[in-house]
C-alpha cells in the first residue's frame, strides 16, 4: 500500500502542489526517488536515512521508491525532506497514513533530525490553503507561513517533535504570526537643501507612481535625494504586502517571519549582472526589478550599467511583469515598481562648468548619457537637471517641510486614485492608465489641449511621451485637488519632459 504526503515545487511566486509517494515492496535494498528530482532532493535519501536513524528507526530491507508526482515538474530545493520522510514514516506505520495525506510539508533535515529554515514558507501556506491541506514546516518559517490564516501551520524543532504529534504523543500548537515589521524611518527629505525642482518632482513620482531620472553634478545631492523617496511613499496595503512578501520569500529576505508593510527601496551596484537585475541563475530567482515590485528600483549612475542590462528594462517597466525564459524553464515574476535613476551629465560630471570640464566638452556629454537608448529615456515620466548646491543654499536652515508633511499630500492623491480605478482592479496608480481609462481621467480643456499639441509638434514628443505627459498632469492635478486637467498642470507636467543635459 502507498502512503503519500504532499509537498510544493516553486513556479515563479506560484507553488505547485506535489505528491509524495512511498512504496515499500520485496526486492533488494535501495532507495530510490523519481520523478525528476534535482541533485539536492536525490541526496534528500542520504539525509533522510541518517535523521531516521537517530530516532533509533532502521529502514527496512526492501525496495523503498519515492515518486514526486507530477514526474514531468523539475523539483529543485532541499525542502523535499521533510515530506520525504513523512512519507517514508507512514509507509513503515510508524505514524498513521491519513495523518500524512492531509499535510503538506517542508523543510531541509539535518543529519541529527533537526529541522532546518528554507524559503518560500509564504507561497507553500498559500498553496496548502487553496488544497485544503495543513502546512508542517520548520519552527523558523512557522511565523512567516502562519500569516496566511486560511491554514493550521505546525511548525516542529526537529523530526522527533514531527513524529510525536503525529502519534498524538506530544501535540504542537499552531505556530502564530510573526511581528508586522516598521522599520525607522531616519532620511527626512528637510535634510536637503536647496533643490526645490528636484523635490517637487520626487513628490509627482511618489504620489502617481511615475518614473524619474536625476540627472546632475557629482554631489548635487541626486542620490541623497533619492535615498528619502521610501519616506514619500504611503504604506503597502494588505494585498501589495502579500505580493511583495512572497517574492522575498522566495528570495529568503524576511527574517524571524516578519512581513514588512514599508514598500521595498532596492540600490543595485551598477556592475550587477542581468540575472541580477531581471532574474535567472539557478532555479530562475526573481531579479532586483521583482524584488522591489510594488516599491522603487533606484539605479545610481544609470549610464555606466552595461547596456544588456538597461535594454531588459524596457519591457518590464511597460508590462509590470518580467518572464525569466531558460532552456528548461519559463517563469514569470511580477514587477510592478518605481524607476528612479541618477546620472553625472558627463564622464566627468562637469558638462556646465568650463572651468572643471574636461577637453571633450561638449562631445563627452553625448557620449556618456548617449549610453542611454531613446526607447529607454522615453520611459522616463519625469527628467530633472539637478543643478550644483551653492554656498549660500547650504547656510539656509533646514526646511520647515518634512518627509512626513509631503507623504500625506502623496497618499491624498493616491487615495484619490483608488477610488477613481475602483472599476479597473489591474489600475492602481495614475501610472498604470492607459488607452480610453487614460481619456476619461485626462480629460483637457481647450486651453491644456492646445498647449499639449504644441509642445508635442515643437519637441517632437513620441506617442508614449504624450500619454506620460498626460499622466504626469494627472497627478499633480491630484495633489492639487483638482478633479480636472487645468493649463498649469499640463504645463508643469510639459516641464518634466525637457533637460539641458539630455539631447
Amino acid at each position: 500500500m502507498i502512503a503519500r504526503a504532499y509537498t510544493v515545487a516553486f513556479h515563479g511566486v506560484e507553488a505547485r502542489l506535489v505528491e509524495v509517494q512511498c512504496s515499500l515492496s520485496a526486492g533488494l535494498p535501495a532507495f530510490q526517488i523519481v520523478g525528476l528530482p534535482d541533485k539536492a532532493v536525490s541526496e534528500a535519501r542520504e539525509r533522510v536515512r541518517a535523521a531516521l536513524n537517530g530516532l533509533a528507526l532502521a529502514l527496512p530491507a526492501k525496495r523503498i521508491t519515492i515518486n514526486l508526482s507530477p514526474a514531468d515538474l523539475p523539483k529543485v530545493g532541499s525542502h523535499f525532506d521533510l515530506p520525504i520522510a513523512l512519507a517514508v514514516m507512514a509507509a513503515m506505520d510508524v505514524i498513521p497514513r491519513e495523518e500524512t495525506a492531509q499535510q503538506v510539508a517542508l523543510g531541509e533535515l539535518s543529519l541529527d533530525g533537526k529541522l532546518i529554515p528554507v524559503i518560500g514558507a509564504l507561497p507553500s501556506a498559500l498553496a496548502a490553503a487553496q488544497a485544503g491541506c495543513n502546512l508542517v514546516c520548520p519552527a523558523e518559517c512557522g511565523p512567516e507561513a502562519a500569516w496566511v490564516g486560511a491554514v493550521q501551520v505546525i511548525a516542529p524543532e526537529t523530526l522527533l517533535e514531527c513524529m510525536n504529534h503525529f502519534r498524538g504523543r506530544a501535540i504542537l500548537p499552531p505556530a502564530q504570526p510573526g511581528e508586522v515589521v516598521t522599520p525607522p524611518q531616519t532620511k527626512d527629505l528637510r535634510d536637503v537643501k536647496g533643490q526645490e525642482r528636484a523635490k517637487r518632482a520626487l513628490e509627482i513620482a511618489a504620489a502617481g507612481r511615475h518614473h524619474l531620472f536625476l540627472v546632475g553634478a557629482p554631489g548635487s545631492g541626486k542620490s541623497m535625494m533619492a535615498a528619502r523617496m521610501p519616506g514619500l511613499l504611503p504604506p503597502l496595503e494588505p494585498e501589495e504586502a502579500l505580493e511583495t512578501s512572497m517574492i522575498h520569500s522566495l528570495a529568503g529576505l524576511l527574517s524571524s517571519g516578519g512581513i514588512s508593510k514599508a514598500r521595498p527601496f532596492r540600490d543595485p551596484h551598477h556592475t550587477a549582472s542581468m540575472a541580477a537585475i531581471v532574474g535567472g541563475g539557478r532555479g530562475a530567482k526573481p531579479g532586483e526589478i521583482s524584488l522591489a515590485h510594488n516599491g522603487v528600483l533606484f539605479l545610481d549612475e544609470l549610464p555606466e550599467f552595461s547596456r544588456q542590462v538597461l535594454e531588459t528594462l524596457r519591457q518590464p517597466l511597460e508590462t509590470g511583469t518580467v518572464m525569466v525564459a531558460r532552456a528548461n524553464n519559463h517563469v514569470t515574476y511580477p514587477c510592478r515598481f518605481m524607476l528612479v535613476s541618477a546620472a553625472n551629465p558627463c564622464r566627468c560630471g562637469y558638462l556646465a562648468d568650463a572651468s572643471r570640464a574636461c577637453a571633450r566638452v561638449p562631445l563627452c556629454g553625448e557620449d556618456y548619457l548617449g549610453k542611454i537608448s531613446g526607447p529607454l529615456m522615453d520611459r522616463f515620466d519625469l527628467r530633472v537637471d539637478v543643478p550644483p548646491v551653492t554656498m549660500s543654499d547650504l547656510s539656509l536652515p533646514q526646511s520647515s517641510e518634512t518627509s512626513m508633511t509631503i507623504a500625506e499630500r502623496v497618499a491624498d492623491a493616491r487615495t484619490r486614485q483608488k477610488q477613481r480605478f475602483i472599476r479597473h482592479p489591474d489600475l492602481r496608480q495614475n501610472a498604470d492608465a492607459e488607452g480610453k481609462v487614460l481619456e476619461e481621467i485626462a480629460t483637457l480643456d481647450h486651453e491644456g489641449q492646445a498647449i499639449l499639441e504644441k509642445a508635442a509638434e515643437r519637441f517632437n514628443l513620441s506617442a508614449r511621451g504624450y500619454h506620460r505627459v498626460l499622466r504626469v498632469a494627472r497627478t499633480i492635478a491630484d495633489l492639487d485637488r483638482s478633479e480636472s486637467v487645468r493649463l498649469p498642470h499640463v504645463a508643469e507636467a510639459i516641464s518634466y519632459r525637457l533637460m539641458s543635459a539630455v539631447p
